[in-house]
């Protein structure tokens, strides 16, 4: 009767390894079969900007469009951060002004209207600042961000970061009277458009299709004012 109830407790403890080696296993193969995503970046379109300008008038639909980026493919319309912008290119010295990031910007969804980020620096020698600046950088969010190179020279610096949103028009109607007036800019400067997707790992050997920028379904070119500045040194 003892070895009945020795064999029984050892059958059952058998059958328990078993099954948790087997619950072990089917976990394991789970875990081998899991498919892991990660996030894929796609450029959508890259452009030569020929000046910064603001919309000769008002442009339909977007009532708050202060600031535009003149490319040679299309035309960027900032909604939002343009006033910004504006007030920074419109006061500032331009020869001081460097651009202090990659003029790239999101795209969520392809559907015309982007998003991102301008930072901008504004330097000159110390003497040369007066107390209307400093109040002026106060007035505008500047931060002082003055390098180790810019105290040798017995320089001071300042940064600006400004969000903006945008909408793509189509190139502008008149940027061949642009380009003839227009002083080409310090160097050449390019804005990349981009989006994001989210990708399973097990199809990134199938055929990545290419996406093109989408414009607004209701953009039309339009005229517009340049500012009489030259941006932008780097």
């Amino acid at each position: 009767m003892k070895t009945n109830v020795k064999t029984m407790v050892m059958g059952a403890a058998l059958t328990a390894v078993l099954a948790s080696s087997g619950c072990a296993t089917s976990s394991l193969l789970e875990s081998d079969n899991r498919v892991s995503t990660q996030t894929t970046k796609t450029t959508l379109s890259e452009d030569q900007i020929v000046a910064f300008g603001r919309p000769a008038q008002a442009l339909p639909k977007m009532p708050n469009a202060t600031m535009v980026i003149v490319g040679e493919k299309n035309s960027y319309v900032l909604t939002q951060g343009g006033t910004e912008m504006v007030n920074l290119l419109s006061n500032l010295t331009p020869k001081n002004i460097q651009v202090d990031n990659d003029m790239s910007f999101y795209v969520p969804n392809n559907d015309g209207y982007f998003q991102g980020e301008m930072k901008l620096s504004y330097a000159k020698l110390k003497d040369e600042f007066k107390r209307s600046d400093y109040q002026f950088f106060l007035q505008n969010n500047g931060r002082e961000c003055t390098s180790a190179s810019d105290q040798r020279i017995n320089a001071q610096r300042f940064c600006f970061s400004v969000p903006v949103k945008g909408a793509i028009y189509p190139q502008v109607s008149n940027l061949s009277i642009i380009q003839s007036n227009y002083r080409a800019l310090t160097k050449p400067y390019m804005v990349t458009f981009y989006t994001q997707s989210q990708q399973n790992q097990v199809h990134r050997s199938g055929a990545n299709t290419a996406q093109k920028l989408v414009l607004l379904p209701f953009a039309l070119a339009f005229d517009v004012v340049t500012f009489p500045l030259q941006l932008l040194d780097n």
